[in-house]
């Protein structure tokens, strides 16, 4: 226990592809950050809570409190996967270091952090897309049914159109652009046959690697890139209407995409946007005070 008797609280946002963890004061000021490799318990429940624990170390490291060690942390934990029942109950179950675990889904905290613990809702466009709102303590979710099947307006969404088109302008059946050879030239490809054979089996996070190429296409007004990126955007678009309609206070959009994606949005949804507040791993801490106090209560 640390010897000054204060309460610090571990944030955790884990994703697929990394985790990040904070370590906050009683009064909300950050101390440490740490970030491991993956967390979404889909992946594996070993994976994922060799993450946590990992990030968290690197977190406690960070902010040098040499008398706090995990057992004396509140953990906030908001995972990417458990949405689905039995991977929140399998990470319920966890042994875990800490003095105590609140667990969530990414897309709370995600919001939680945007909107200071308040209620509103989010729009996330980074690898994957979704849209969440939480209010009156009801969550609301539009999408977030992954790729290749979901993900509209995801970078991992755009990079597989750009390839699709790639290959139809290799067939002869649409004209090549500017983004076809930005396309090949990233995956070393010559021709139809060999560009699948680079891109089959690829993950989400590889075709999210190529929406750089057809967002700065766009931007110069390749016809192609430009269809693809308002395609995407005119979804994000409509996923922004109907969360409006469970009446956030605020909307906000978060993910790595979203500074690029926001001015293809439809006006009026860019008109309604406020900047997140705090980042998701802050949401995990805000969700564990709040558990908190609910339990002393």
């Amino acid at each position: 226990m640390p010897t000054n008797n204060k309460t610090y609280f571990l944030g955790i946002d884990g994703g697929g592809s990394k985790c990040k963890a904070i370590i906050v004061s009683e009064d909300n000021k950050v101390l440490g950050t740490g970030v491991s490799g993956p967390a979404n318990p889909i992946h594996g429940f070993e994976q994922a809570t060799h993450s946590i624990t990992e990030s968290a170390l690197l977190a406690l490291d960070d902010a040098k409190l040499d008398d706090v060690k995990l057992c004396d942390l509140v953990a906030g934990v908001g995972l990417a996967g458990v949405n689905l029942p039995v991977l929140f109950e399998q990470m319920s179950a966890w042994q875990h270091p800490f003095r105590a675990m609140f667990l969530t889904t990414d897309l709370l905290i995600a919001c939680l952090g945007a909107h200071q613990g308040q209620d509103g809702a989010v729009m996330i466009s980074g690898t994957g897309s979704c849209g969440f709102s939480y209010v009156d303590e009801t969550p609301f979710i539009v999408g977030a049914h992954g790729f290749p099947h979901g993900d509209k307006g995801s970078g991992a969404w755009i990079g597989l159109q750009a390839t699709k088109n790639v290959l139809l302008s290799l067939d002869g059946l649409i004209a090549p652009t500017s983004l076809s050879e930005d396309i090949l030239n990233h995956t070393q490809a010559k021709d139809a046959v060999s560009l699948v054979e680079a891109i089959a089996g690829k993950p989400a996070t590889y075709y999210a690697k190529l929406a750089s190429y057809v967002f700065k296409r766009a931007n110069e007004g390749d016809a192609i890139a430009k269809a693809i990126i308002l395609e995407g955007a005119q979804y994000l678009s409509q996923v922004a209407k109907r969360l409006s309609q469970q009446n956030p206070p605020r909307i906000s959009i978060i993910g790595g995409l979203s500074s690029f994606i926001v001015p293809w949005l439809e006006q009026d949804v860019q008109a309604s946007l406020s900047e997140p507040v705090f980042p998701p791993e802050m949401g995990s801490v805000l969700f564990a005070q709040q558990q908190l106090a609910n339990a002393t209560h």
